[in-house]
């Protein structure tokens, strides 16, 4: 017998290898992992096939199989693996090498190192967990599904502080104890070491918990995949990894923070690990559970159309909801104010707080300091020489300027001229407002209290930022100003003011789900005021109206669900269809023109053909259309079925194209 294999790793092309006689499972070796040899050393290889005889002839000698690797018996896996490579326009080769990859790919210190900022006294060790009425009939649901296994999708809209955790440690424990794992998915690796010290610190000291993710450290890595291979139940905790792992006694899916665009990959074929997940939960016939204070459209439409079971925890476990008002910056009625970026209102709350020596966030979710420089003179603004951007403009503790890039982190100081009509620097504008700009102004307004900054630049340094976090939890900092970084995650009890800089920034990006998104954002970071106290506040300031600010109170957010909905069926847009990217990607602007134009024109040509019925959208610009100097163009194509999607695109031939393209379905 032979087998016809692909490397995991080195030559591109399938190659043929004959079956020893003393080799077992000789019948069953399709996508497993074989020994193969190569020259001189022997190599990892996916079995593609295999033939009795040789289906044609080879100019060279076949050699042996040298071993089946071995390789968790997860029998689905195999199948699963294929469904998703079809699906995403790839092959089950990219997944195999991913998981080989990631496995011997050394750990990023940088993320793992020192990023423990629970403090002691914050962490209760307890393995009895006592839940509320409300909880109890989300564990009592899905624990029938755990002893009995069957697909059954849930989700959990718990308000912010209402307990979501406890629920999942209640499952966690039961999973463990029916001799099953359960895969945890986080939309970010910082929330998912501080899960899993949490976990590690809350659940029986019998349950094994495994982080997956980038921040791992090998030897994790090694025990993870032991583990996998004697089929021991384990909680696996991870972004993305965790669902392409081969697990043969998977038993439970939990998803936190599910309406998070973090499950979605950043580098193509972009892979969306909550849709994995979902899949993956209907291919193994095992229950899942989503939960999240604001769920997307997405799992609310799948909750009325699909049969989604849908529960609510609407009370807080400790403290009330905070006070929501809506104040506008540009309302020029306001009295004269000390920057135009505090009002009077949110001023006058910070004085309150710091009275009662409470503490204060402050959200903008924009970091450095100013979003551009420009001339007043001439109109010139500082751009990236690499991506399609402004240089944002960063500055540090002792007063110097620099211009930096956020996508390639190109950098320059910023020129005392305008390298485009010469005009001085009292011309050069610096235009909007980040985070350190922030920052240099409450220092100003509110000379005694003690304020930090909470943003990706700070929390890159890990030991300031774990200084920060704790100073924070211990009462040492009054203010805290950052970005989405402290929407979520977080518990810091003693906050009862929050003040929204610039609440309608981010619904000013072409984007069909920028209200809701940004919804969410605002929510999550109101959630963190009040978490145990009875009278808290959230000040967001504005510069227009929007639909959207009736619905800060989070008890009004599925209000918000039915209109945006109501308005995406009538508009046709996701969850009442479909919406793919198609992205092509070359470094020359003119042959990337001329094969999108043709792309397209292939796209309506056999749409028309085969009558499909889709709607294409483009060829546009996206909003960052280069990124260290690759240029990118998108086509977006509306229908209600992949298939047509699938159809279309086995009838155009990708070679004549000289730019990349890739296929993106968003969930």
């Amino acid at each position: 017998m032979y087998v016809l294999v692909r490397l995991l790793k080195g030559y591109p092309k399938p190659l043929f290898y004959k079956i020893p006689q003393n080799l077992d499972n000789k019948n069953d070796l399709i996508g497993k992992i074989v020994q193969v040899p190569l020259k001189n050393k022997f190599t990892p290889a996916l079995v593609l096939k295999t033939y009795q005889s040789l289906p044609e002839k080879v100019p060279f000698a076949i050699k042996e199989i040298s071993s089946v690797k071995s390789f968790p018996n997860d029998i689905p896996f195999h199948s699963f693996i294929e469904k998703i490579s079809n699906f995403y326009f790839t092959q089950p080769l990219h997944f195999y090498q991913r998981i080989r990859n990631f496995l011997l790919k050394p750990e990023k210190n940088k993320v793992a190192e020192d990023i423990e900022i629970f403090s002691a006294s914050e962490i209760k060790t307890s393995e009895k967990i006592l839940l509320t009425d409300e909880q109890q009939i989300v564990t009592d649901y899905l624990e029938q599904f755990i002893e009995k296994p069957k697909y059954t999708p849930v989700l959990l809209h718990g308000v912010t502080s209402s307990g979501k955790t406890e629920i999942y440690k209640k499952l966690i424990i039961k999973c463990i104890e029916d001799n099953k794992t359960v895969i945890l998915l986080l939309p970010e690796v910082s929330l998912s070491l501080q899960f899993q010290h949490l976990l590690q610190n809350q659940l029986p000291s019998n349950i094994n918990i495994i982080g997956f993710h980038s921040a791992t450290k090998n030897s994790e890595k090694k025990e993870l995949w032991n583990c996998l291979l004697k089929n021991k139940p384990i909680l696996i905790i991870g972004v993305h990894m965790p669902m392409i792992l081969p697990i043969s006694n998977l038993g439970l899916i939990i998803i936190d923070e599910e309406h998070e665009t973090g499950f979605q990959e950043k580098k193509h074929p972009k892979i969306n690990s909550k849709e994995l997940a979902i899949w993956r939960a209907q291919h193994y016939n095992i229950p899942i559970l989503l939960g999240s204070a604001t769920p997307c459209l997405n799992s609310l439409y799948n909750v009325e159309k699909n049969n989604w079971k849908l529960f609510r925890l609407k009370k807080r476990f400790a403290g009330n909801f905070p006070k929501v008002e809506l104040v506008f910056l540009n309302d020029k009625t306001k009295r004269r104010r000390k920057s135009f970026w505090i009002t009077k209102e949110l001023e006058e709350a910070i004085n309150n707080t710091l009275h009662k020596k409470e503490q204060v966030i402050i959200y903008l979710n924009r970091r450095g300091y100013s979003f551009f420089v420009q001339c007043k003179n001439c109109g010139f603004i500082f751009q990236c020489p690499n991506c399609s951007v402004s240089l944002t403009l960063h500055s540090n503790a002792q007063g110097t300027e620099k211009l930096r890039c956020h996508y390639c982190d190109y950098q320059k100081d910023l020129e005392k001229t305008c390298p485009e009509c010469k005009a001085n620097e009292k011309n050069l504008l610096k235009k909007g407002i980040g985070t350190q700009q922030v920052v240099r102004i409450f220092e100003q307004i509110f000379p005694q209290a003690k304020i930090e900054r909470a943003d990706l630049d700070s929390a890159s340094k890990k030991r300031s930022w774990k200084d920060t976090v704790e100073k924070f939890k211990n009462g040492e900092i009054d203010i805290l100003i950052g970005t989405q970084l402290i929407t979520k995650g977080y518990h810091f009890p003693k906050v009862t003011l929050v003040g929204i800089l610039w609440a309608d920034l981010n619904l000013n990006f072409p984007l069909f789900n920028a209200s809701e998104t940004t919804l969410q954002q605002l929510i999550q970071v109101a959630g963190r005021a009040g978490r145990q106290s009875n009278d808290s506040k959230v000040i967001a300031q504005t510069m227009r109206e929007h639909s959207i600010f009736n619905h800060l109170n989070e008890e009004s957010y599925l209000n918000f669900c039915k209109e945006e909905l109501e308005l995406r069926k009538i508009i046709n847009y996701p969850p009442y269809t479909r919406l793919i990217q198609i992205e092509l990607k070359n470094t020359d602007g003119s042959v990337l023109e001329k094969d999108t134009d043709k792309f397209c024109q292939k796209l309506h040509k056999i749409n028309e053909q085969e009558k499909f019925g889709m709607q294409i959208l483009g060829p546009a610009k996206p909003i960052v259309h280069k990124i260290q100097k690759m240029e990118s163009r998108q086509i977006f194509i509306k229908t209600e079925s992949f298939q047509k999607l699938h159809k279309i695109m086995h009838k155009i031939d990708f070679s004549v194209f000289k730019s990349s393209i890739f296929i993106v379905p968003t969930p």
